[in-house]
């Protein structure tokens, strides 16, 4: 009698585990997307996967991926097959848009559509070499300066200071014109040079707060050494900021490139960029519009695509974001 009493309860407790655990499944079931507690969400998957899942059900961002490929199959391919080339002086002199020309002549003949097609590419060369230059030398040394601290830490941040202290644009004025010689290439080394001090500050930060966490001790007292605890452990749990930061490098080393070039100090004849067609067309703006309008249309849609690309990968890399969104 009292061990059919003592297990009585015991089956009545089951049952009802039992019939809640039934009518959660159900429920969970016919749940709308969204709805489930965060952790009913994740469950089974991985960082990665989530942080795809976010970033493909982000629309802008995927408009801005969209046309930002677009372009760059465009800038890189069609030079090729299209029937002018950017230096060839055609018979039309300041033309407006035809079917020739899509986007005009300019005063000495050149096809504008071709000119543009190498300026993009030159301006996306130079953003490609600006963005890996500073993305390198931004995550080394703020990644030396958090994990070390101390000496190291205040040397290579008040070097940094001193950098960011000084106006971004007298020191590439004063560089470009003295180093460049107007090639696209040095133009890029010489912006990547001072644009690694944001990337720095960052790394250094997420970097400061991930050495005291309880796996880097770990890590440490089964013996692994600096480098690897570094390239292992912290730089992946850092590679969600360094990803945006490179993203909206892009952005900024193509408005900077362009504005260089605006000012006659960036990338000279007989190469071309963005920059260099607008400065050449802002004399016109008002009686050869054509000329000023698509550089700088091309322009502002690469900022814009580069920017949503930005903003996606920000939310779907967020740690702090665990939904996905609908």
């Amino acid at each position: 009698m009292g061990n059919v009493a003592g297990r009585k309860p015991q089956r009545d407790v089951g049952v009802q585990f039992g019939t809640a655990g039934i009518d959660e499944a159900a429920d969970r079931a016919t749940a709308p997307p969204g709805s489930l507690p965060p952790e009913d969400e994740v469950a089974g998957r991985s960082q990665l996967h989530l942080a795809f899942r976010r970033f493909v059900r982000h629309r802008m961002a995927l408009i801005g991926l969209a046309v930002f490929l677009i372009l760059v199959l465009v800038s890189f391919i069609a030079p090729h097959v299209w029937k002018w080339k950017y230096a060839q002086i055609t018979p039309q002199f300041a033309t407006g848009p035809t079917a020739s020309h899509p986007f005009g002549t300019d005063t000495i003949g050149h096809d504008l559509f071709a000119q543009v097609l190498v300026a993009t590419q030159t301006s996306l060369k130079t953003a490609f070499i600006v963005t890996v230059l500073a993305t390198v030398v931004g995550s080394i040394i703020g990644a030396i300066a958090g994990y070390y601290g101390g000496l190291a830490d205040a040397t290579l941040m008040r070097f940094t200071d001193l950098v960011l202290t000084v106006p971004l644009l007298a020191i590439l004025l004063v560089l470009a014109n003295t180093l460049s010689n107007g090639n696209y290439f040095w133009i890029a080394i010489v912006i990547g040079g001072v644009l690694w001090t944001y990337l720095a500050r960052l790394v250094r930060g997420t970097f400061l707060s991930l050495r005291e966490s309880d796996y880097i001790t770990a890590s440490r007292a089964i013996g692994m050494t600096d480098a690897r605890i570094i390239a292992r452990h912290m730089i992946p749990n850092a590679f969600g900021p360094i990803v945006v930061n490179a993203t909206l490098t892009v952005a900024n080393a193509i408005l900077i490139e362009s504005a260089l070039s605006f000012l006659g100090l960036g990338i000279q004849p007989p190469e071309v960029s963005l920059g260099s067609l607008i400065n050449s067309g802002q004399g016109a703006a008002t009686t050869e519009w054509w000329l000023f309008a698509f550089p700088s249309a091309v322009l502002v849609v690469i900022i814009l695509a580069v920017n949503f690309i930005g903003d996606g990968l920000r939310d779907a890399l967020d740690p702090r974001q665990r939904r996905v969104r609908a």
